[in-house]
């Protein structure tokens, strides 16, 4: 079995990123008109599309349903980028309710947040080495971040779980080649003349050059990188985003898929209303600023991103806010294409 592989038949209910918003996915499911065990009277199926865990209050509640749902066949689910960070003991913004390296750092952010005992932990991570990284059938495909033919192609080459592996293989060559290049050394070179790091929002580096060009290397020669974080080239202004200063900028791939097969996605930070990005820190540009927050977009109008920014409902908590007023949780309806949010509201998608 390779890390592509079929949806089920029928209806299906494709539920956005969800980062540890346990009670935005029960209410979610609710309203979609599951029972808790999953089951749908009209025999309809979830499907996730990655980044169940980080900032949110309680990762490993959304996992251990998750979980649940997909082992007892009422669900399917494919790898966010958040997932493989874990996997891969990459300790990065947000998952501190997993990392005990991160978990003081985190604290300021997203605090408070639920952390798993040993036993959760181990099954967590037996549980996200089983899923996969795309799903499809004749007039679907479910992806986190980018449907891409030879990275698709790479992928079915793979056997389920081994994610880690060949993630951390194309990672080692990513670094072989910036050592050939001498690409390290520049970047070392550029840190030595700034002095305050690249996790210090309050401190805009300069745009680094040798940074940017590693950056973009590093995630389009790594075939699981591209369908889990997206296309990706040199940037040109530094901005800050996950927790430190990025010099590479996302790409709208979307704009150059020409098959006719439509594609759903997360991973992009949708929002229903205009919002300060700063304030999750997303200071990249928004790559949906000029499309309607219910249209189907790129060149053929057949990709959806169904990401309606879940993620920043740590914001609205610490700043007192409404949560859940911004920050949404959602639900593509297949075939109907309706969304389903959290909240009961139901939109129509248009082209």
């Amino acid at each position: 079995m390779s890390l592509i592989q079929s949806l089920p038949s029928g209806p299906l209910d494709i539920v956005g990123d969800i980062h540890g918003e346990y009670d935005a996915l029960r209410n979610l499911m609710l309203h979609l008109g599951y029972d808790e065990a999953g089951h749908h009277p009209q025999g309809r199926t979830l499907v996730f599309v990655g980044d169940f865990c980080d900032r949110g209050p309680n990762s490993p509640a959304v996992l251990a349903l998750v979980q649940s749902l997909v082992q007892s066949g009422h669900a399917f689910a494919v790898l966010g980028n958040h997932e493989i960070n874990l996997l891969r003991e990459d300790a990065k913004d947000g998952a501190g309710w997993f990392f005990d390296e991160r978990m003081e750092r985190d604290q300021v952010k997203y605090a408070p947040f639920e952390r798993p005992t040993s036993e959760q932990r181990r099954d967590i991570v037996a549980f996200l080495s089983s899923l996969p990284i795309g799903l499809e059938r004749p007039d679907l495909r479910v992806i986190h971040a980018a449907w891409q033919d030879p990275q698709i192609e790479a992928a079915r080459r793979l056997p389920l779980g081994s994610v880690r592996r060949e993630y951390d293989h194309w990672e080692q060559m990513a670094a072989q080649q910036a050592r050939d290049s001498q690409l390290e050394q520049r970047m070392a070179n550029e840190l030595e003349q700034w002095e305050h790091g690249l996790e210090n929002r309050h401190h805009q580096p300069p745009f680094l050059h040798a940074h940017a060009e590693h950056e973009a290397n590093k995630q389009m020669l790594n075939p699981l990188k591209v369908l889990t974080s997206g296309v990706e080239q040199r940037g040109t202004v530094p901005f800050y985003s996950g927790g430190k200063w990025r010099f590479a900028e996302r790409k709208t791939w979307w704009d150059d898929y020409t098959d006719p097969t439509p594609v759903v996605v997360g991973h992009y930070w949708r929002r229903v209303r205009k919002i300060d990005r700063s304030t999750v820190d997303k200071g990249d540009p928004d790559l949906f600023a000029k499309t309607h927050p219910f249209a189907w977009h790129g060149k053929l109008g057949n990709v959806f991103c169904v990401d309606f920014s879940a993620g920043g409902r740590w914001a609205e908590r610490k700043a007192g806010d409404t949560v859940g007023h911004n920050y949404k949780l959602a639900a593509l309806r297949w075939p109907e294409r309706q969304i389903q949010f959290d909240d009961a509201s139901v939109h129509a998608t248009t082209r």
